[in-house]
């Protein structure tokens, strides 16, 4: 078990610095100057600094370095915990990070739960109901769900729920209201899939020959579904659940964007459009750092739902 865990872990590090290091020669391929871009956001041309003037701005943050000697000055940064300076709003990173962060995470944090909730339990109707209409209907659904784009249903759901019924604010960053429509059109998908993935359990666990003991047993069918088949079909959610919170990172950037939310997913989108890449780093940072850990805890999860993978060798790859 030791072993297993320094591999693990050796290779959430992996994981990490090398989500970091392609970031970083990603956005140096970019066409465009970082220096030149953040000048024009504030309304000035290259053209118009002194050479002194100039030399000065790129010695300040760093770009008059060679592209290694830069990679290496922030590598080293962030291992401590400093990302460095801001190219466009001129703060700490770690600063905007610690403004942004907690909207970020109560949204992520209610979609992961509605989208837990909602998926999960469309997977456990369809398989009690018997009414082979009603279960035709309920397994198509998650099909609808994944397939219909982010942006449309949050439009969509603004069209509804904040124009028509007004019920919810359609932007803005205040208060529990403002975070139930971001927070539904960022769990749809994820709860399609978990739905989806459910009830395809749900099917194969439903011939096994435990099932037909539990039966024999005098046991009803609430009661075999809950005891039995749930238990050993919900397996394959633990690994999505790892896999859905990559998504809900990146899909939390076009959320945020709709809904006008100030969170690090507009961040990072406005750090994107103006090269400002020490923010991109350390939001890809923290990201993949979510990432492997939550990957991490689902697999130690894994022998409390089946007790026999405790007892399986674990094969590194």
């Amino acid at each position: 078990m030791t072993r297993y865990m320094f591999v693990r872990i050796a290779q959430a590090l992996l994981v990490l610095w090398g989500a970091y290091s392609i970031t970083y020669f990603i956005l140096y391929l970019l066409p465009g100057d970082p220096l030149s871009i953040m000048l024009s956001a504030s309304g000035l041309e290259l053209e118009s600094l002194s050479p002194e003037a100039l030399a000065q701005a790129r010695a300040y943050y760093g770009l008059n370095r060679g592209l290694l000697e830069q990679y290496l000055h922030l590598l080293l940064g962030a291992l401590q915990g400093d990302f460095g300076q801001s190219l466009t709003q001129n703060r700490p990173v770690t600063e905007l990070l610690a403004e942004r962060l907690p909207q970020t995470l109560a949204l992520a944090g209610l979609a992961i739960l509605l989208s837990l909730v909602g998926g999960i339990g469309l997977a456990y109707l369809t398989a009690y109901v018997r009414w082979q209409p009603l279960k035709v209907a309920l397994t198509r659904l998650p099909a609808l769900g994944f397939s219909v784009p982010v942006f449309w249903m949050g439009l969509l759901l603004i069209q509804v729920f904040a124009f028509s019924l007004g019920w919810f604010p359609a932007t803005g960053s205040k208060g529990f209201e403002s975070l139930v429509l971001p927070a539904v059109t960022l769990a749809i998908p994820s709860a399609a899939v978990y739905a989806q993935v459910l009830q395809r359990g749900f099917q194969g666990v439903w011939r096994e020959p435990y099932i037909v003991t539990a039966y024999a047993k005098g046991l009803s069918r609430a009661q075999v579904q809950a005891r039995h088949a749930f238990r050993n079909a919900a397996l394959p959610i633990l690994t999505l659940v790892g896999l859905q919170v990559g998504n809900t990172v990146s899909g939390a950037i076009l959320v945020e964007t709709i809904f006008a939310r100030n969170g690090v997913g507009r961040l990072t989108q406005e750090a994107v459009l103006r090269q400002d890449i020490p923010v991109v780093l350390a939001v890809v940072a923290i990201s993949a750092a979510a990432f492997v850990v939550i990957n991490l805890i689902v697999d130690l999860l894994y022998p409390a739902f089946d007790p026999r993978i405790a007892h399986t060798p674990k094969v590194s790859s």
